[in-house]
């Protein structure tokens, strides 16, 4: 069973739009930017890969996130040909952060911040009418969480078409988390070089409309094979290889392919030394054997890490890499880490090639692990 994607939106530090994005990512100009949010004479990092949507004069606003959210919903619903009416159309979204950046403010700056503001579901129905909105807490693997439900919701009958989308921003206690247990200080994130140093905050919200095959009007952008996840609960921070590599297995499995069917690999990609070696590991030997193996990329090393949307946001440029015939090179990698060795990750400028279906990873703190199949629609 396949599942359509028929209307796509996203936003991120380096672009309003899909295409907009993949076209910077494939640029693959340096896009971080010195702190704007909070005062960076508190902190060690001194970059983040924030949306450029503040006043002017610095200081932040309220509710960022939830704009980001109602911005992306209402674009990928007008591009899959729908109305802005939710109300019988199920919306899940994932977030690692939800409106933190907004209780912030009110505690700090005593911003005109609600508690009904602090739930997305507020928004969504005021802005659509959306009754039935579920959002996903679960780190960085959160938006293919949710879109793992929606396909389970379509496969039920529960629904014909669900809305996925995830959206977060950067938050003080986020990034003083970050700023106290990294030991080195990261400048810049450079996934799988061995200049790596650790992961940055970056910004965004992403949304797809998954229908049940042959359920929508619109065209097709591509179709989702299957979902894989689980909680290994290996550790609070290190990934588990055993953890990863079942996810992997599932996503196959569910999706009927095998490892020498994927000929994109959307990594994780966080920066961290931990996560790059861990996944490069598993990867290589998921691969191994599997002939030329597939082109593989990391769009944090521009976009930053967007936290719970990342996921979704990925899966947003494999379709786009899929219908182009081209991979994005993952921006600062010059000298890969050993773990790396073999392969394919996109150095320098884009790769060409016939793409069909690609893989998606996002892997959480705590062991939360998601990988997507999709396929090009063709």
């Amino acid at each position: 069973m396949t599942w359509d994607i028929t209307g796509m939106a996203a936003v991120a530090n380096i672009g309003a739009s899909p295409e907009e994005i993949f076209a910077a990512l494939c640029a693959g100009q340096e896009s971080r930017t010195p702190l704007r949010a909070f005062d960076p004479d508190k902190y060690r990092a001194a970059f983040a890969y924030e949306i450029d949507d503040r006043p002017e004069g610095g200081g932040d606003i309220p509710r960022r996130a939830t704009r980001w959210l109602t911005t992306v919903v209402r674009q990928a619903v007008a591009a899959a040909g729908l109305g802005e009416d939710l109300s019988h159309i199920p919306v899940l979204v994932g977030t690692t952060m939800r409106e933190q950046r907004s209780l912030e403010l009110w505690w700090r700056e005593n911003a005109a911040v609600t508690l009904e503001d602090l739930h997305f579901g507020t928004a969504l129905k005021k802005t659509f009418r959306a009754s039935t909105t579920c959002t996903f807490a679960n780190a960085c693997s959160a938006t293919l969480y949710a879109l793992g439900m929606a396909t389970d919701m379509i496969a039920l009958g529960m629904a014909d078409t669900v809305v996925v989308a995830g959206t977060d921003a950067a938050t003080e206690s986020g990034f003083g988390t970050l700023d106290r247990v990294q030991n080195d200080i990261p400048d810049a994130l450079r996934p799988f070089d061995t200049t790596h140093k650790g992961m940055l905050m970056g910004e965004g919200a992403a949304a797809v409309v998954v229908q049940r095959a042959d359920a929508g009007n619109g065209a097709v952008h591509a179709r989702v094979r299957g979902v894989g996840m689980n909680c290994d609960a290996h550790h609070a921070t290190a990934p588990d290889p055993d953890g990863i590599t079942r996810a992997i297995q599932d996503a196959y499995r569910r999706a009927g392919v095998r490892a020498e069917d994927i000929d994109l690999v959307m990594l994780h990609g966080s920066g961290t030394r931990l996560n790059d070696v861990t996944e490069s590991s598993v990867l290589s030997r998921v691969f191994h054997g599997a002939g030329a193996g597939p082109l593989m990329t990391a769009i944090k090393a521009m976009t930053g890490h967007t936290l719970g949307g990342s996921g979704l946001l990925s899966l947003v440029m494999a379709v786009l890499a899929m219908k182009e015939g081209r991979v994005p090179p993952v921006l600062g990698l010059t000298d890969p880490i050993p773990e790396a060795t073999g392969l394919g990750l996109v150095q320098g400028a884009p790769a060409a090639g016939d793409l069909a279906i690609a893989q998606i990873d996002a892997f959480g703190f705590g062991g939360i692990n998601a990988v997507a199949i999709v396929e090009a629609a063709r």
